[in-house]
């Protein structure tokens, strides 16, 4: 599976997205009645547009004649806002320009213009131009490379390409500006194909004219007409849509016909013979919403489900393949969508909560997700989930908003996601329980949470105590700790947990075959035991089977396991009570992997010791960066700079490290994509990084979802996690 995705706090502009269906189109979905149906979303060729609820327009995606309206031709893999300050009511996308119309129902055009497909009469442009003839539009439709909007009244009208007729005017020769289609039908839905075009009247009969050659005017013939010629089969429809060769229509009833080219099976018939008159889709599904892509369809139920068939070989039917399908097959994820836009081979989906998904093709960034790297199923625009703290350490991730709500996404045969079940999660599920949280500590199969009060709960997996709740009984859910103690923090190692109280005394809990419970012993404990020494500790840190801690005067000590010399006292023998780090540094930060522990100064130095560098005593991290955060996986390690730029090294046989590769570095290398993380935090075989603006992003092993990215396949660069 591929992967890979950012996140920007831009976006957050696709959290006001009006929860409407989509205009009429070729590349749109409708809904009836059509003629009052706004757009907020629209997919073209190589890019989408969404609309706020203020009616700014923002596209991303390809940019080469100026689609993306913002006075450049720089495609963009994040929303960018189109120039002008216009408010728009609706959005239309072609191949490789955009229309938007105002609430007045002036229509302005942008991006390519060779055919005249902009409708001012004029050449390409980059920015907004208003359409000629001071018509005022109900409903805008664009093609391949032509355009058509309906008035109130509903007379179309049609610009730009017209080799086949697509303007329907009785001739074949192309218009810069609007020409009436003739035959004096009276529309109120427009639905534009590659090269065809559709219109809906008020009875539900259906016109087409154009390209003809699959039978996508649905006329029983294959001969193109450039007057409308009649939808054979007397069926009524409430909806249209229109694709590359082929044509969708959905009853008042919710049934759905296609007709046209079916190569790839976008009739969705369970054949892959085209159809010169309507044919039933198959499944018996009823839809509210029909769309129609390059060479495959959707629909949506009114309960908010997605469907898709035909083509596939970008990820575009949204089912986690890249095999085509005859026949619907649901969208994965779960989701529940109140609009749906498809391009030539992505599409996109708005939910009732207000967040924007899109998937398939991506090479221009038309997923708006920061990168190019295709998607077979949903994945979220730029913008969503805000966090405020992440904690991972194996197979699982949990971030922490602002308000102190947990939510956990990954590996769950536990429990340690805490949303009551044992199911595996690839996107965020919330913490059960309504705490407010506000730290979080993730073990191997546990997770713990700290109020501000100071009161500790553990979930996931207590086979050996680590929840400190006095059992060894699992839970699903949050569970308090023990002993009354006020934590001020909390630290979790692979089966052990400790915490740390405002006054500096450590106690611990949980495995302790090792000594890594601190407290001169090897017995686990099911409830906090005292760490022994006395001592007065400012940080606690954990790897798998060790714990280290340091004093406000920036000394080390370390007890448990030190077959690697991971304690760094020089030796590699195990203690069960603490022992001082050697060399006499001062550190201001701890970061502790499954057999190796690093340390940061205050000057920004990282020296690291145990089984990553062969040493039991601090040596200096290579290339002398400067960090301000260090964060520690199984056989990997990352730093955080000053300015926010995250480097990493080590192992990354599955893209741990974020550079592109699975090329392993015992120097550390940038992760790429420009991002500046305010926070890392890293699992077994996975790394997540925090902007200052709370949006996650992951990238590494993913096997059980723990890139919160809705998928499994792992990323050699920074995904963003899904909103939930």
């Amino acid at each position: 599976m591929p992967a890979a995705r950012r996140r920007s706090s831009q976006f957050a502009l696709v959290g006001s997205l009006l929860a409407a269906v989509i205009a009429p189109g070729c590349t749109e979905s409708l809904t009836s009645p059509p003629i009052t149906v706004a757009a907020t979303l629209s997919a073209g060729g190589s890019h989408t547009c969404g609309l706020t609820s203020a009616g700014a327009a923002y596209c991303w995606g390809d940019n080469s004649f100026g689609e993306l309206g913002d006075g450049s031709n720089t495609k963009s893999s994040t929303p960018i806002g189109v120039s002008g300050g216009l408010s728009f009511s609706a959005l239309a996308t072609g191949f490789s320009h955009t229309c938007g119309l105002t609430g007045a129902g002036a229509a302005y055009c942008w991006g390519d213009n060779t055919s005249g497909q902009l409708g001012d009469g004029s050449t390409t442009s980059a920015t907004p131009v208003v359409v000629s003839g001071g018509f005022s539009f109900s409903a805008l439709a664009t093609g391949f490379s032509h355009t058509c909007g309906l008035t109130s009244a509903g007379v179309a009208y049609c610009w730009g390409d017209n080799s086949s007729g697509q303007l329907g005017t009785g001739s074949t020769s192309r218009s810069s500006t609007p020409v009436a289609v003739s035959g004096g039908q009276s529309f109120s839905v427009l639905a534009a194909g590659g090269v065809h075009t559709c219109g809906l009247t008020s009875a539900g009969a259906a016109y087409c004219w154009g390209a003809n050659s699959s039978g996508q005017l649905g006329d029983g013939s294959t001969t193109s007409s450039s007057p409308p010629v009649a939808v054979s089969g007397g069926l009524s429809f409430s909806a249209l849509a229109a694709g590359g060769s082929h044509t969708c229509g959905l009853t008042l009833f919710g049934a759905t016909y296609c007709w046209g080219y079916n190569g790839s099976g976008e009739l969705g018939t369970g054949s892959t013979t085209s159809s010169s008159t309507p044919v039933a889709v198959s499944g018996g599904l009823r839809f509210s919403v029909v769309a129609t892509g390059g060479s495959y369809t959707c629909g949506l139920t009114s309960a908010g489900a997605a469907f898709c068939w035909g083509d596939n070989s970008s990820g575009q039917l949204g089912d986690g393949s890249t095999t085509s399908s005859a026949t619907p097959v649901a969208v994965s994820g779960g989701h529940r969508f109140s609009a749906l836009a498809t391009g030539r081979e992505h599409a996109c989906g708005f939910t009732s909560a207000e967040a924007t998904y899109c998937w398939g093709r991506n090479s221009a960034g038309q997923l708006g997700d920061g990168t190019a790297q295709t998607w077979w199923v949903p994945a979220p625009v730029s913008g969503g989930l805000s966090l405020s703290a992440l904690a991972t350490r194996i197979v699982h991730t949990c971030g922490l908003t602002s308000a102190g709500a947990a939510t956990c996404w990954g590996r769950n045969a536990n429990g340690e996601l805490g949303d009551g079940s044992t199911t595996s999660s690839a996107t965020p599920v919330a913490v059960s329980g309504g705490t407010s949280f506000s730290a979080l500590a993730a073990g191997g199969f546990h997770t713990c949470g700290l109020t501000s009060a100071g009161a500790a709960s553990c979930w996931g997996a207590n086979y050996y105590g680590q929840f400190g709740d006095g059992s060894t009984t699992s839970s699903s859910m949050p569970v308090g700790v023990s002993g009354g103690h006020s934590f001020s923090a909390l630290a979790a190692g692979s089966d052990h947990t400790c915490g740390l109280t405002s006054a500096g005394a450590a106690f611990c809990w949980g495995y302790n075959d090792y000594g890594q419970l601190g407290d001169g012993s090897t017995t686990s404990s099911a409830t906090p035991v005292a760490v022994s020494g006395g001592l007065n500790l400012s940080v606690l840190a954990t790897g798998d089977f060790h714990t280290c801690g340091l004093t406000s005067a920036g000394a080390a000590s370390c007890w448990g396991y030190n077959y690697d010399g991971q304690l760094g006292d020089g030796s590699t023998t195990n203690s069960a009570t603490p022992v001082a780090v050697s060399g006499g540094l001062s550190f201001s930060a701890l970061a502790m992997g499954r057999f190796y522990t690093c340390g940061l100064t205050s000057t920004g130095a990282a020296y690291c010791w145990g089984s990553t560098t062969s040493s039991s005593t601090p040596v200096a991290v290579s290339g002398g960066l400067s960090f301000s955060a260090l964060a520690a996986g199984r056989h990997h390690t990352c730093g955080l700079t000053s300015a926010g730029a995250a480097y990493c090294w080590g192992s990354n046989s599955f893209g741990q490290l974020g550079t592109g590769s699975t090329t392993s570095s015992a120097t550390p290398v940038a992760v790429p994509g420009g991002l500046s993380f305010s926070a890392l935090a890293a699992g077994s075989y996975h790394t997540c990084g925090l902007t200052s603006a709370g949006a996650a992003s992951c990238w590494g092993y993913n096997d059980d979802g723990q890139l919160g990215r809705g998928t499994f396949g792992y990323s050699t660069i920074p995904v963003a996690v899904a909103p939930f």
